[in-house]
């Protein structure tokens, strides 16, 4: 059976009791009722409708099922119904899922050694599932200094990281005047300007390669951190507007924009640069919203071919943020959305971060992954802190039990690094010192380790 909540006005029951009683509701099997169930509720959760699903709906599943051909890209409208397929029609779905992924990269799934950088945690966004972010004066507040991110760095090269994953909040001079006087202080005119030494600042005092998050981006400002960094990344998220509408997961996010965000990585095709993006699931966007992100991101590397790894990355709760109450995204919800995101997209990487799914994380090989992303073995998920990495060796273990072997790559993915490395200058120089052959970290296979 699955149960999917539907609701009026989604932030407005996130402090409800009767949140927590419709989701135990959701987490049962009354052998009474068939194999899909829909429930609605108003913005006080009161139960409305259980609706079975017709049998045309089976059927119909069954029949997109058949005429799935893995390696070829499914149409929207298929994606829309294995999205929502039962739980009895799941295991078909990763069956093809799996089948797809081997096609594309057999018997291999890789993962970035890193260490991650937050060079600031202020931001002028106010996402509702937020727990980065910080205001000047709010305890945690920090932006790091050069001294900081160089230790790090450095600190992560001794122990076989070959990534530097930079995050920081988008544009916060913008907004705060401290962060602006922070700026004149260090001696750069922004944020961005700030976050460009940086990369060049590791790159010539390390082996590591920067891959920068900065969030919204100028064609300019695109240019600038490519001669920096061989890739980098803004997550789409997600197409819909609806989000961004009054106590909604992107109310007071004007970065946020889907339109904003889907011209910045436009921008980055044009200019041919490895870039990573993905979609948020479980932030109040609808199965449908999860396709049309998707297909989104399908339709710009169909035209630019410069998507180097699609991210899909679901919601944890946590304490005090504004959605602390708002239900995660299911095992099932994630499997069906990875499985559906492999077969719209078969010959693109695709990653799901396996701290965001403990203790049950090798269940995405499942479902068509072929990265795990970023681990470290130094510093915590930022982004998420309650959730740590896995042991590298754990991760090892799990993987081959899939029986697939793990691979250590670069920030940027082996199909990209060749054209990245043909280039003149610094940062083709420390590519070609980096990678082995194949695109990826030289003894990679090998050299694994612990990380927390």
């Amino acid at each position: 059976m699955i149960v999917t909540p539907v609701a009026k006005q989604p932030m407005a029951l996130r402090n409800s009791a009767a949140l927590k009683v419709i989701t135990v509701v959701s987490g049962t099997r009354p052998p009474t009722l068939p194999c899909s169930t829909v429930v609605s509720f108003d913005s006080i959760v009161t139960l409305t409708a259980i609706t079975p699903t017709p049998p045309e709906r089976r059927l119909a599943c069954a029949a997109d099922l058949a005429a799935v051909s893995p390696g070829e890209p499914i149409s929207r409208e298929t994606a829309l119904r294995l999205i929502q397929c039962s739980d009895e029609d799941l295991p078909g779905l990763l069956a093809l899922a799996r089948a797809a992924k081997e096609r594309f990269k057999p018997g291999v799934i890789t993962y970035s050694r890193k260490v991650f950088l937050p060079l600031t945690n202020l931001c002028r966004d106010y996402c509702g599932y937020c727990t980065f972010r910080r205001d000047p004066g709010d305890p945690g507040a920090h932006t790091m200094t050069p001294e900081e991110v160089l230790a790090v760095a450095r600190a992560g090269e001794k122990l076989g990281c070959t990534e530097a994953l930079f995050s920081l909040g988008d544009k916060p001079e913008l907004l705060f005047p401290e962060m602006r006087e922070t700026l004149r202080r260090l001696g750069y005119k922004s944020t961005l300007h700030y976050l460009e030494a940086m990369c060049e600042l590791v790159l010539r005092q390390t082996s590591l390669l920067p891959h920068p998050n900065p969030g919204l981006l100028s064609v300019e400002w695109i240019a600038r951190l490519a001669a920096v960094s061989p890739s980098m990344g803004l997550m789409l998220e997600t197409t819909s507007t609806a989000l961004l509408a009054a106590g909604a997961a992107h109310d007071n996010a004007p970065d946020k924009v889907p339109a904003r965000r889907l011209r910045t990585i436009e921008d980055a095709g044009k200019q041919h640069v490895p870039f990573t993006t993905g979609l948020l699931v479980g932030i109040g966007e609808s199965a449908e919203d999860r396709v049309d992100t998707l297909v989104a991101i399908r339709d710009l590397h169909e035209r630019y071919g410069h998507i180097q790894e699609v991210i899909v990355q679901n919601f944890r709760v946590k304490p005090d943020i504004p959605m602390a109450h708002w239900p995660e995204p299911s095992r099932g919800d994630m499997l069906r959305t990875v499985a559906v995101a492999r077969l719209l997209l078969p010959r693109m990487n695709i990653q799901a971060p396996p701290n965001l799914s403990a203790p049950y994380y090798e269940e995405l090989v499942d479902a068509g992954i072929n990265d795990w992303g970023g681990v470290s073995p130094l510093t915590p998920d930022y982004i998420n802190p309650e959730k740590p990495w896995p042991h590298l060796e754990q991760l090892r273990l799990r993987t081959e039990a899939k029986r697939c072997s793990l691979r250590q790559r670069l920030p940027v993915y082996p199909e990209f690094v060749d054209a990245a490395a043909a280039k003149s200058g610094l940062l083709a120089e420390k590519l070609r010192a980096a990678a082995d052959d194949h695109g990826l970290v030289s003894n990679g296979l090998v050299r694994i380790g612990r990380a927390r």
